[in-house]
């Protein structure tokens, strides 16, 4: 049965609004020691106008056991005295004095969280016979069926995953799919062509062409496979993807490893010298026509190398010239590395796994690194700025979801945008900054800032560790924040945001760029200003301008910052202060360091010596201030907040990636528009989903309505994970008038009544 309220809600025409998720009621109810709590949904297309203390709309009947217990009209949760574990509750949404949907049934949790049974991988063992575990590590949720519940998507990652800077083998990186029963869906290998690790595999899922159901898209290689199960958890197949007919043609197959051993990147070496005189930048002129000069010894050889000749300087880089630049260059032990072979996008059905498309990824690695800088610097990493990706979810045309891949930030940025219609990926804008140039791509002292393409070349090492998503202009499209660079919805460069460096900086007074850094947060922090602001930190220290930088998100322009002489390497905002108007900013003065430049408001005031902790935020209390999520390496999880201390200890509970902390996910995932914590027990056997059971008497439509925060779920775990923020205003004073009433298209598959 349909109720004429749904078809109001949900046949709203494709073009008459942004497309996101069709939810259920989202109901929810937990034990406390107070009561039953319970906790559900207010949808974005129920509002009509706001009061004093939230929006207003959709009103709600709540039952216990049948019979209604209460008119909900000034929020979206209640606190039952009278319920007891055995209680059934359900709740109606009331419009214009009469019921038009029911909720379905729910009975209590015995404690505030929820454990959804995971399905660990079995160990495995390297080539060098190391043996790893797995443990669950980010996560992302999405629709794949239709029925307005999420299912849960969990990445597991070995023991022996990498910083794309370390060197060593890594274990295979899985993607599951789960219902919120624990049933597995499917499970998707990456295979041993994709390294493990924070930087190598950012996955977006979301309904990208508009059918009710998401899909699952990110890099992939020859070896990636689907194995699907049955209502048992039993396998029924396992597909490889499939491999484009050129490369099939090329002979490459899905039983490649092109995982490399420290005698293969010797070889790798000895030939990439052979090579030498043919190389496009020696040809050009850009590079010396000698290793030698590029060493600064005395020529030996002659051009074209032999074989034993190249031996011979690869042998002097090694043993020599590498050690003599850093005494961490140990390139005689590298191993593990993924340099050769086709790289891929793959399109995946949400419900199934089944792949629906792969391609080409692009742009491609090129080389080793040797182009991105990789040789250039004192610590010489092959492998590493060449494969640093991101991904986001972005509404480019203010309608529909695009999906953004991208590679590179350090030195050349290339960062390519997507269409999905359900049978074919449509390249929509492709932007690359070009190489940045070098004199010497072993010891390079040119130091340029931009990549060589005229249009684009200001994206050049600006990118961060992560990327943001968010309308920063106001012409209802979204743009991507890369960094400390923005790039407009049309593929152009909004603005690439430079300063003047400081007197106490190595070159004062000069125009330098923003720069790279590990902490990106793009909000209206400011509510006195119009429009968003974006809190950066920044690892130049005395090369760059700033440290930390606040600055306009429509324009780029710095409103405040500080400078450092060392990587700032932990920044966060939020209000923890109600006291002060508007969100706080605060950072670390070291990367992975206690020490704190101090809490400073919207405007850049200090207003306290210490601050919170920086890894991650959730929205959690009842009157809208932001809480922090505490607890690394084998430490339970904790909830914090800077007024009022512990609010939660999440025992049993462990966060992912060491100092870093990350829970797996953190999204306003059911009940009422607060964020629940996703993290996994010590064994990893389950995901704990946590509630928030604080009465709260504000009414606001789910999070997950609004498109700057919807988005960020979607890139919520790429590379350091960041807090996803809406796109107004969120803190203890709310200007109710200000948030807005989200014209929304809900793609709908499956009727319930």
């Amino acid at each position: 049965m349909k109720t004429v309220h749904e078809q109001h809600k949900y046949e709203t025409r494709k073009n008459s609004g942004i497309q996101l998720e069709y939810l259920d009621r989202g109901l929810v109810a937990a034990a406390t020691s107070e009561g039953i709590f319970l906790s559900w949904r207010l949808l974005g297309n129920e509002v009509s106008g706001y009061s004093r203390n939230g929006l207003t709309g959709t009103d709600f009947n709540l039952y216990r056991n049948d019979a209604m217990i209460a008119v909900v009209r000034d929020s979206t949760n209640y606190l039952d005295p009278g319920g007891t574990p055995d209680s059934v509750y359900y709740v109606c949404a009331v419009v214009d004095g009469q019921e038009v949907d029911r909720s379905a049934d729910v009975t209590p949790w015995a404690v505030p969280y929820y454990e959804l049974p995971l399905r660990k991988p079995a160990d495995g063992i390297t080539p060098a016979g190391q043996v790893y575990t797995y443990s669950a590590n980010d996560m992302s949720i999405g629709d794949v069926d239709g029925d307005g519940e999420y299912e849960y998507f969990v990445k597991w990652d070995p023991s022996n995953a990498k910083d794309v800077s370390h060197s060593g083998y890594t274990g295979q990186v899985y993607i599951d799919c789960y219902k919120l029963d624990g049933t597995l869906l499917y499970r998707i290998d990456l295979g041993v062509n994709i390294r493990a690790g924070a930087h190598y595999t950012q996955f977006l899922v979301y309904d990208f062409d508009g059918d009710g159901k998401a899909e699952l898209m990110f890099k992939t290689a020859p070896g990636t496979k689907i194995i699907r199960y049955d209502q048992e958890g039993q396998t029924i197949s396992e597909t490889y993807i499939t491999m484009p007919p050129e490369d099939i043609a090329a002979g490459y197959s899905h039983s490649d490893d092109y995982r490399m051993s420290s005698e293969d990147y010797y070889n790798h070496i000895v030939s990439m010298f052979m090579r030498w005189h043919s190389h496009e930048e020696v040809v050009a002129g850009r590079w010396p026509s000698t290793l030698e000069a590029c060493f600064g010894i005395e020529q030996r050889y002659n051009y074209p190398l032999s074989r034993r000749d190249a031996e011979r300087l690869a042998d002097y880089f090694l043993d020599v010239y590498a050690p003599s630049r850093s005494g961490r260059n140990n390139l005689r032990s590298f191993e593990g590395f993924i340099l050769d072979g086709p790289e891929y996008l793959s399109v995946f059905r949400g419900h199934t796994g089944e792949e629906l498309e792969t391609i080409p990824y692009k742009p491609g690695r090129h080389d080793d690194g040797l182009m991105w800088g990789d040789y250039a610097w004192n610590r010489i990493e092959p492998g590493n700025r060449v494969d640093r990706f991101l991904a986001g979810v972005a509404y480019l045309d203010g309608k529909q979801p695009f999906a953004i891949f991208a590679r590179g930030y350090y030195t050349r940025a290339a960062v390519a945008a997507y269409s999905w219609d359900g049978r074919r990926l449509k390249e929509t804008w492709f932007i690359d900054s070009g190489w940045v140039s070098m004199n010497n791509p072993f010891h390079d002292t040119l130091r340029l800032e931009d990549g060589r393409h005229e249009k684009f070349g200001s994206l050049a090492k600006q990118g961060a560790h992560s990327l943001s998503v968010a309308d920063v202009d106001g012409d209802g499209c979204h743009e991507i924040i890369y960094g400390a660079a923005t790039i407009d919805h049309d593929g152009s460069i909004l603005y690439s945001s430079r300063a003047e460096m400081p007197p106490e900086s190595k070159e004062p007074g000069k125009k330098a760029k923003l720069g790279h850094g590990d902490a990106l947060h793009v909000a209206h922090i400011d509510p006195d200003r119009q429009g968003l602001e974006i809190f950066m930190v920044h690892e130049s220290g005395a090369s760059g301008p700033y440290g930390y930088s606040l600055r306009d998100a429509a324009t780029g322009q710095v409103l405040y910052g500080g400078f450092a002489v060392e990587d700032v390497g932990r920044g966060m905002i939020g209000q923890v202060d109600k006291h002060n108007r508007g969100l706080q900013t605060w950072c670390s003065e070291g990367y992975d360091s206690d020490e704190a430049f101090g809490l400073m408001t919207c405007t850049g005031d200090r207003i306290a010596a210490q601050a919170p902790g920086t890894n991650m935020s959730i929205k959690w209390a009842a009157d809208m201030t932001t809480q922090i999520i505490n607890g690394r390496f084998d430490e339970p999880v904790t909830i914090d907040d800077w007024k009022r201390g512990r609010l939660l200890t999440a025992e049993g509970t462990v966060s992912n990636n060491g100092t870093k902390g990350n829970p797996c996910l953190v999204a306003d995932v059911f009940g009422d528009w607060r964020e629940e914590l996703l993290v996994r027990t010590k064994d990893s056997s389950t995901i704990r989903i946590y509630l928030s059971t604080e009465v709260t008497d504000r009414k606001l439509y789910t999070l997950m309505h609004d498109a700057q925060y919807r988005t960020g779920i979607a890139w919520q775990n790429v590379v350091y994970n960041q807090p996803s923020y809406p796109s107004f205003y969120f803190a203890s004073d709310i200007d109710w008038a200000a948030v807005p009433v989200p014209q929304l298209y809900l793609p709908r598959t499956s009727q319930k009544c």
